[in-house]
C-alpha cells in the first residue's frame, strides 16, 4: 500500500513473547495451563478478604523480582513494573534479541498499565498519615506513574527509541500493541517491545471495585469457578494481575536475521462508546464498528476469521455486549465463529489483559490449538455463540481477532494472521 506522504507501509510480525500471569511465571507454562483448562484463581492472600464481598483473585504467586532487577531498583519501583520488566526480558530472550545487533535509538518500548502503581499509593498513603509527609519516599512518584514500567524496561534493555505508555483501562495492552504496529509500519522504529502490566491485587483496588459491585462473589466458596465468561451464572469479574509483552518488528528484518515468526499483525482499530464511564454500549454497535473497521483495513471477510479471543470478563454487561457485537459484525457467520475467553483461568488482568490475549492469539495461530472458556456450565440464552466451552480444540487458524473494552468506553481490536512471505 503506497503512501503519498511517506514510504511504503512495512509488514509487521511478532517474534517474541513474554508473560507473567496467575497461571505461571512465564508464557509457555501459562499457555500449557490454558490448554489443560487449569485455573489460576484462589482465595486472595494480598488483602484481608474478611473485609470484602469478593474473596477471590488471580494473584501472581512465587515471583521473585530480584531475578530480573537489582534489589535497589526493586525497592524503588512498583510490582506492575517488576512484572513488565520480567515479561520484557523473557520476550527479548524468546525473540533472540541482542541490543548490540540493533541501533538502540530505533529500539522502542510501548508498555502501559490500567491503574499503575496502586500498591505504592496504598503504602505511601499509609506512611503519610501515620508518620507524616517527611517520611514519604522520594521514589513515590516515579514508582507509581504508569510510564515508569516502559522507562525501566528501556533502561534494562538499553532501548533509546520511541517510548511511552498507553493508558486505556482494560484495553491498554491491545492499544500498546496497536500503536507499536503503526510505528513499525511507518518505519519509525526497527523493533518495539509492546504490552501491558498490572500489579492490581491490593486494598485500594479491592475497595474501589467492590464498591462498584463489579467483582463476582457468588463462588467465594469455590474460587476456581468464580470467573465464568458467558456463563449464565456469571456475576462479575475476578481481579487478576501480571504482564504480557510482545516483540514486534518489520517482517523483512525478522526474515533477514532468521527470527522465528509467530504471526503477522495486519490491522488495528480503536474507538469509543462516548456514552458511559463504566457500562459498555449495550447495543454492541460501538464494538461492532471497531471490529468492522479492523476487518476492512485488513481486507478480510468475516467468514475468513478463524478464531476470536473475546474480552469476556464474566460480567453480565460485558459478555452480553460482546455477543451482540459479534452478531452485528459477523452477521450470519457469528454462529460459526470459534470464540473463547481466557479470563476464567487468569481473572481480569486489566491493563495486561489485551497484551496477554494477543499473545494467546499469536500462539493459537502458531500451534493450531484453541484454549477453552473454562467454567462454562449454565448456558445463557442471550449469549448463544460457540465459546469453546471447557475443552481445548485443535483447529487450523490463519486469522485471529482479539478485542478489548475498557472503562471510559474504549474499544480496540487487533487482527493477526499466519505469516506467509
Amino acid at each position: 500500500m503506497a503512501n503519498a506522504l511517506g514510504p511504503r507501509l512495512k509488514r509487521v510480525v511478532v517474534t517474541g513473547i513474554g508473560a507473567v500471569t496467575p497461571l505461571a511465571l512465564n508464557f509457555n507454562d501459562s499457555w500449557d495451563a490454558l490448554l489443560a483448562g487449569r485455573c489460576g484463581l484462589d482465595l486472595a492472600t494480598k488483602v484481608d478478604i474478611d473485609r470484602f464481598p469478593c474473596k477471590v483473585a488471580g494473584e501472581v504467586r512465587g515471583f521473585d523480582p530480584c531475578a530480573f532487577l537489582d534489589a535497589k531498583m526493586v525497592r524503588r519501583s512498583d510490582s506492575f513494573t517488576h512484572y513488565a520488566v520480567a515479561a520484557a526480558k523473557m520476550a527479548a530472550e524468546d525473540a533472540n534479541f541482542d541490543i548490540s545487533n540493533w541501533d538502540p535509538r530505533r529500539v522502542g518500548v510501548i508498555i502501559g498499565s490500567g491503574v499503575g502503581g496502586l500498591q505504592t499509593i496504598e503504602n505511601q498513603s499509609r506512611t503519610l498519615h501515620v508518620d507524616g509527609p517527611r517520611r514519604v519516599s522520594p521514589f513515590m512518584i516515579p514508582s507509581l506513574i504508569v510510564d515508569m514500567a516502559g522507562g525501566i524496561v528501556a533502561i534494562e534493555l538499553g532501548a533509546k527509541g520511541p517510548n511511552f505508555a498507553a493508558v486505556s483501562a482494560c484495553s491498554t495492552g491491545a492499544h500498546a500493541i496497536g500503536e507499536a504496529f503503526h510505528f513499525l509500519q511507518l518505519g519509525k522504529a526497527d523493533i518495539i517491545f509492546a504490552g501491558g502490566a498490572e500489579g492490581s491485587v491490593n486494598i485500594f483496588s479491592f475497595s474501589g471495585f467492590c464498591s462498584m459491585k463489579a467483582m463476582g462473589s457468588a463462588f467465594n466458596g469455590d474460587p476456581q469457578r468464580a470467573s465464568r465468561p458467558f456463563d449464565g451464572k456469571r456475576d462479575g469479574f475476578i481481579m487478576g494481575e501480571g504482564a504480557g509483552v510482545l516483540v514486534l518488528e518489520p517482517a523483512e528484518r525478522a526474515i533477514a536475521r532468521g527470527a522465528r515468526i509467530y504471526c503477522e499483525v495486519v490491522a488495528y482499530a480503536a474507538g469509543c462508546d462516548a456514552q458511559h464511564i463504566t457500562t459498555p454500549d449495550m447495543s454492541g454497535e460501538s464494538l461492532a464498528a471497531v471490529i468492522g473497521q479492523v476487518l476492512d483495513e485488513a481486507g478480510v471477510a468475516p467468514q475468513e476469521v478463524d478464531y476470536v479471543n473475546a474480552h469476556g470478563t464474566s460480567t453480565p454487561y460485558n459478555d452480553l455486549c460482546e455477543t451482540k457485537a459479534y452478531k452485528l459484525a459477523f452477521g450470519d457467520f457469528a454462529k460459526d465463529l470459534t470464540i473463547s475467553s481466557i479470563k476464567g483461568a487468569t481473572g481480569h488482568m486489566f491493563g495486561a489483559a489485551g497484551a496477554f490475549e494477543a499473545a494467546v492469539c499469536a500462539k493459537v495461530i502458531a500451534t493450531g490449538k484453541v484454549p477453552p472458556t473454562i467454567n462454562y456450565e449454565y448456558p445463557d440464552p442471550d449469549c448463544d455463540l460457540n465459546y469453546t466451552p471447557n475443552t481445548m480444540v485443535e483447529k487450523n487458524v490463519s486469522v485471529a481477532l482479539s478485542d478489548n473494552l475498557g472503562f471510559g468506553g474504549h474499544n480496540v481490536a487487533l487482527l493477526l494472521r499466519k505469516f506467509a512471505e
